[in-house]
C-alpha cells in the first residue's frame, strides 16, 4: 500500500460501502487511513448446528467419558473409588484373605478394616504397605495413607447402669 490516500479506496473493497464510506471520510478529514479489520471468513463453531468431518466436541460421546469427567468436576471421584472398594475387596487382599476380613470404613484417607481372629490381623498387619500400594494404584493416588486393622470384637460385660467395676465373670469359668 501506498502512502497515496486515493489507493485506498480501491483495494479491498468492501461490497456492502461501509468500509469505503469510512476511508472517504478519515481522508476527508486528513486523519490516517483506518486499517482495515478482517472479515471472518469462517463462522464461528458454536453458530454452526452441525460439525465437520473431524473429531468434535459436539460428536457423541462415550457414557464413561462423561461420568468421568462429571465425577472429577463435582469432587466425587474419590468417594466413588472407595465406595466400590466394598464389593472389590478380594481383588486388593486376594481371596483367602478377603474371606476372613471385611473394609468397615474409610475416612479422611484411612481405612478400617476388621479380622476375625488376632491372627489375621497380624496376618493383614504384615502386608499393609502392600495393600495401601494396590489400593492407591487402583483407586487413585492418596486415596488410602492409613490402614487400621482391628482384631474380632470381644464381648461387653458391661450391660446395664449398674455395672460393677473390674473384671466380671471371668473367674466363673473354671
Amino acid at each position: 500500500m501506498t502512502d497515496n490516500p486515493d489507493d485506498t479506496y480501491t483495494l479491498g473493497h468492501d461490497p456492502t460501502g461501509t468500509d469505503v464510506a469510512e476511508r472517504i471520510a478519515a481522508a476527508a478529514r486528513g486523519a490516517a487511513p483506518v486499517k482495515r479489520r478482517k472479515r471472518r471468513t469462517e463462522p464461528d463453531p458454536e453458530d454452526i448446528p452441525w460439525s465437520g468431518p473431524g473429531p468434535s466436541g459436539r460428536d457423541p460421546q462415550p457414557a464413561g467419558v462423561v461420568l468421568d469427567s462429571i465425577l472429577t468436576r463435582r469432587g466425587w471421584k474419590k468417594q466413588v473409588s472407595v465406595a466400590s472398594l466394598m464389593p472389590r475387596w478380594a481383588e486388593f487382599v486376594g481371596d483367602v484373605n478377603a474371606a476372613h476380613t471385611t473394609p468397615e470404613k474409610w475416612e479422611s484417607g484411612v481405612l478400617t478394616v476388621r479380622a476375625e481372629s488376632t491372627t489375621w490381623a497380624t496376618s493383614l498387619r504384615t502386608m499393609a504397605p502392600q495393600i495401601i500400594a494396590r489400593l492407591n494404584e487402583i483407586l487413585g493416588p492418596k486415596t488410602v495413607t492409613k490402614l487400621t486393622i482391628l482384631g474380632p470384637q470381644a464381648p461387653s460385660w458391661k450391660k446395664g447402669p449398674r455395672s460393677v467395676p473390674g473384671r466380671g465373670p471371668r473367674d466363673t469359668y473354671g
